[in-house]
């Protein structure tokens, strides 16, 4: 078998709706459930948004917490282990919130995503300067791995910007989000431009949104990639017209891998490759 590759799933996401599909889970019992299954069935790294009580996306600290500590425990009564990364987006949240759960959670990795776009051509994804900064310096604190979601070109850059000034530190891991209107399509012609201007000892995962979601599985397999993420927060369907499931994404993703000569790395496996300091809250 190849190199060993990591298995994210992307639970529900900040946008994904039950009017979409009766799958995503959106309740901290349905995120749980999920994330039981999804580890089950192959995934390493759990990354999660949470909801409020009307299914709305919230970074409210105490929700949050109660939700990722949730998950915890049902993952720990299953006997899994495998990584939970929490989400810092949210841009319609002040910083104070995006923040305010990580130091309370000390998780082992967190999202960072360095820049901001255009998302879909309606609303302005935004990553400040000062949030990234602020980030990059308390994930530094708390010994937190950042996964740096890269949307676009320009992203690649900035992630050597904050090398360089020292709010992120190297090997740096990230993870492309390709196939969002306002980013780059999800096409290898993306997957080869960002690749080569990642820096030269990071790690890279990639997901691509809705359609582009089977050509960036596919794409990055044929490019080498350390990691592939499946989930709902990303794409509902398994094929046109047929809704999926959270588990259903993961064990394709898990078969398409080991057919093309990789091998599922495990928990321990991808703390190993990532670097990660262990369990949440230690």
């Amino acid at each position: 078998m190849g190199k060993k590759i990591i298995i994210t799933a992307a639970l529900c996401g900040a946008g994904t709706t039950k009017k979409q599909t009766p799958y995503v889970p959106i309740t901290p019992e349905e995120i749980a459930a999920d994330a039981v299954a999804c580890a089950k069935a192959g995934a390493s790294i759990i990354h999660i948004h949470v909801r409020d009580e009307q299914g709305a996306n919230t970074m409210e600290v105490e929700r949050f917490c109660y939700v990722m500590n949730y998950v915890q425990a049902a993952l720990d009564k299953e006997g899994l282990n495998p990584v939970l990364n929490p989400t810092t987006s949210g841009s319609k949240f002040p910083i104070e919130m995006r923040l305010g759960s990580l130091p309370i959670l000390k998780p082992e990795m967190c999202s960072y995503d360095p820049g901001s776009l255009n998302w879909g051509n309606s609303y302005i994804f935004k990553n400040e300067p000062k949030f990234l900064e602020d980030l990059g310096t308390m994930c530094q604190e708390l010994n937190c791995k950042p996964e740096c979601e890269v949307f676009d070109g320009g992203f690649c850059g900035n992630i050597a910007y904050y090398l360089k000034k020292g709010f992120l530190k190297g090997p740096v891991h990230a993870q492309l989000v390709l196939g969002v209107a306002g980013g780059m399509p999800g096409t290898i012609e993306s997957i080869d431009y960002l690749t080569r201007h990642l820096p030269a000892d990071c790690t890279w995962s990639i997901t691509g949104i809705g359609h582009a979601h089977m050509p960036c599985l596919l794409g990055g397999l044929a490019a080498g990639c350390d990691g592939l993420r499946v989930g709902l927060e990303d794409n509902i369907y398994m094929e046109k017209g047929v809704l999926a499931t959270n588990e259903q994404l993961v064990e394709r993703a898990c078969r398409i891998a080991v057919d093309a000569g990789r091998e599922i790395a495990t928990p321990a496996e991808t703390r190993e490759i990532l670097g990660l300091k262990g369990k949440m809250g230690e």
